[in-house]
C-alpha cells in the first residue's frame, strides 16, 4: 500500500508541475462548459469548484491518491464505530448524535440510537419548559435570560448556529435571551451580569470534562452572583432553579452542586468541535426551538449518507477535502480564507478555523512519525463585505497565494416580504450577491475580468489565478446549516486519511494549559521560585508583581 501511495503521489505532482504554469483565465477562455463540469449540488447546497486551479485529469489523479489511501475503508471505519481516535482509544461518533429516531446504530452492547435520543428527549422537555415560561428562579420569577458557560466547542458551535439562525426564532412568551461566556478573564461574563436580574437569569455550564478551569471559574463566579443576591442559605434552590450542567461526566456536574434533573450528558465519542449536536447544542435548541434543532440534525444526517454513499467524483466532502490536498501539497498554498457573504454566518470563519486547526494541525502521523508533507493550511476569514475593506487587498495584489471559500444563501428576505422595507432589504441582498460573485472572478481571472486593462498603470493591475470555490446554499435554515457544518466536518477526515493524522485529539493544547497553572502560583505568590522558568518569562513575572504592588 505504501509504494502505491508515493505512486500516486509522484504523478499527481508531476502532473501538477504542468497545471501549476497555466492561469485560470486560459481555462475559462478554453472551455466554456467549465462551470457546468466543474459543480456538483446535494439538495440545498451548490459546490462550485471552476475557479480552483486544476482540471479534470487532476481529479482523476485525486481520485486516485484517495483510493490509495483506503479513504473508503477509513470512512467504514468511522462510520462502524471503530477506534479512529487512536492516541485515546476512542471512536468518533459525532455522526450519530444526528440519527433518526429508527436508525439501528449499534456498536458491541450499547444501543447507540437508544441513548442519543434518550438525551434529546430530556433536553426538549427542559426547552419546552424554558421557552413556555414555566421554568422558574428560586423567587418564582420566569427565567428570561440564559447564560451559556463554556470555551472551544461547548462555546463556538452553539453560538455560531445561534447567531446564524437568528431569523428562525420563534418568540417565546417572555421574550427569551440566549447569551454566551468564554473567556477566562471574565470580561464578556462582567458585561452580562451588569444588567441582568439574578431572579430570572438562568446559566447552562458545558463542559466535556467539567474540569476545564475556564468555564468552572466562569461558573463560580456566576454562583458567588447568585449567591450575593439570594444569600448562602439559598444554595440548594439556586442551584437547583439557576443552573444546568452538560457533560459526558456527570458526577463531576454532582460534585459541582447541579441537580440529577438537571444533568444533560453526551460521550467521550464526542469531540468538543464536534459537540454542537449533542446536548452542548442546548443553547440552539432554546433559541430556535426542538423542531429547528431536528432539522439542524437532519441536514447533518443527509450529508453524513451522502458522504458514505456518493461516488468519489459527486460526493461533495471527498472532492473538497480532495481539491485542499491538492492546493496545500502540489500548489503550495498554505491559507485558506472562509468569507460568508451573510452577516448571520459572521462566527463562520471563527468556528471552521477550530474545526480544520484544532483537527489536521498535526505534524505527527498516525504511526508517531513525523509528517513528511504540509498538513492543515492556516484558517483564517470574516464577513465578506466587511473583509473586503480589510484583507482583500492581499488577496488581490499581495505576495501570497490564498485559497478562499465563498458561502453565500441565494434567496433571503423572502420571510420580509411585509415588511415596510421589504424592497430594500432585498436590494441590499441581491448587493451582496454581486460583490461575492465579483470578487471570485476577479480573484480568479485578474486582468482577463478587466476591459482595456493593458492600458492601466501597473499599480492597478491584478495578477488574479487566486483560486477559490464557491457555495451557494438555497437559503440559509437551520436544514441548509446542518449539512454545511457536516460537509466541512467530513472534508476535515478526507484530509485526515490522506494526511495519515488522528483528526479527533488535540494534545497541542494540552501542555500550555497545565503550564498556565503552575505560572498561576508564581503570579499568586504562592511560589517564588523562578528558577525553573526562562529569563523571558521570569522577567515578566517580575513586571507584574512590580505593577500589582506599586
Amino acid at each position: 500500500m505504501t509504494d502505491a501511495k508515493e505512486t500516486q503521489w509522484d504523478e499527481l505532482i508531476t502532473h501538477g508541475s504542468v497545471v501549476s504554469k497555466q492561469h485560470l483565465a486560459d481555462y475559462f477562455a478554453e472551455d466554456p462548459e467549465r462551470f457546468n463540469k466543474m459543480h456538483r449540488q446535494f439538495g440545498p447546497l451548490l459546490y462550485d469548484f471552476s475557479k480552483q486551479r486544476l482540471t479534470d485529469q487532476t481529479l482523476k489523479h485525486l481520485i486516485d491518491l484517495a483510493d490509495a489511501h483506503d479513504l473508503q475503508g477509513w470512512i467504514q471505519r468511522l462510520f462502524s464505530g471503530e477506534e479512529v481516535n487512536d492516541s485515546e482509544g476512542r471512536a468518533a461518533m459525532h455522526w450519530a448524535l444526528r440519527l433518526p429516531v429508527d436508525a439501528k446504530c449499534q456498536v458491541g452492547d450499547d444501543d447507540i440510537t437508544s441513548q442519543v435520543h434518550e438525551q434529546l428527549q430530556h433536553m426538549e422537555l427542559i426547552v419546552d419548559k424554558i421557552r413556555a415560561g414555566q421554568w422558574r428562579g428560586a423567587t418564582g420569577e420566569v427565567i428570561t435570560d440564559v447564560i451559556n458557560i463554556g470555551v472551544g466547542g461547548s462555546d463556538l458551535g452553539p453560538l455560531m448556529v445561534t447567531e446564524a439562525l437568528n431569523d428562525f426564532t420563534r418568540k417565546t412568551p417572555q421574550g427569551l435571551n440566549v447569551h454566551f461566556a468564554s473567556t477566562i478573564d471574565g470580561s464578556q461574563l462582567s458585561q452580562l451580569l451588569r444588567d441582568k436580574k439574578p431572579q430570572s437569569t438562568m446559566f447552562v455550564i458545558s463542559s466535556k470534562s467539567f474540569t476545564t478551569i475556564d468555564t468552572l471559574t466562569n461558573a463560580s463566579t456566576a454562583l458567588q452572583w447568585l449567591q450575593r443576591s439570594f444569600g448562602r442559605r439559598a444554595s440548594a434552590s439556586i442551584l437547583h432553579c439557576h443552573f444546568i450542567g452538560v457533560s459526558a461526566s456527570p458526577h463531576k456536574m454532582t460534585e459541582w452542586g447541579i441537580a440529577e434533573e438537571n444533568q444533560l450528558g453526551f460521550w467521550g465519542w464526542v469531540g468538543g468541535r464536534y459537540s454542537l449536536w449533542s446536548a452542548i447544542g442546548l443553547p440552539i435548541a432554546l433559541k430556535i426551538g426542538v423542531k429547528g434543532f431536528r432539522r439542524l440534525l437532519a441536514g447533518a444526517h443527509d450529508m453524513d449518507e451522502h458522504f458514505k454513499s456518493a461516488p468519489w467524483r459527486d460526493n461533495l466532502p471527498v472532492l473538497m477535502g480532495m481539491i485542499g490536498v491538492w492546493n496545500t501539497n502540489v500548489l503550495d498554498i498554505n491559507a485558506l480564507s472562509i468569507l460568508p457573504y451573510d452577516g448571520r454566518l459572521k462566527q463562520l470563519p471563527l468556528y471552521f478555523e477550530q474545526l480544520e486547526m484544532e483537527s489536521n494541525g498535526k505534524s505527527v502521523k498516525r504511526d508517531g512519525q513525523p509528517v513528511t508533507r504540509s498538513t492543515c493550511p492556516i484558517i483564517w476569514g470574516d464577513v465578506g463585505p466587511n473583509a473586503q475593506h480589510a484583507f482583500y487587498q492581499l488577496l488581490h495584489q499581495g505576495t501570497e497565494a490564498v485559497t478562499c471559500d465563498f458561502i453565500v444563501p441565494v434567496r433571503r428576505y423572502d420571510e420580509a416580504r411585509h415588511h415596510e422595507a421589504a424592497e430594500e432589504l432585498a436590494a441590499q441582498h441581491q448587493l451582496s450577491l454581486a460583490n461575492c460573485l465579483a470578487q471570485s472572478r476577479l480573484l480568479a481571472l485578474g486582468d482577463a475580468a478587466l476591459k482595456d486593462a493593458d492600458e492601466l498603470p501597473t499599480h492597478m493591475r491584478y495578477r488574479g489565478n487566486q483560486p477559490s470555490s464557491t457555495l451557494l446554499l438555497d437559503e440559509l435554515n437551520p436544514y441548509s446549516l446542518g449539512a454545511l457544518i457536516a460537509l466541512y466536518e467530513h472534508k476535515v477526515f478526507v484530509q485526515s486519511v490522506i494526511w495519515d493524522v488522528n483528526p479527533f485529539d488535540q494534545w497541542g493544547v494540552e501542555m500550555g494549559k497545565k503550564i498556565a497553572m503552575s505560572t498561576l502560583a508564581k503570579i499568586r505568590g504562592e511560589d517564588a521560585s523562578l528558577e525553573d522558568t526562562d529569563s523571558s518569562s521570569a522577567g515578566l513575572l517580575r513586571r507584574i508583581e512590580a505593577e500589582w504592588k506599586s
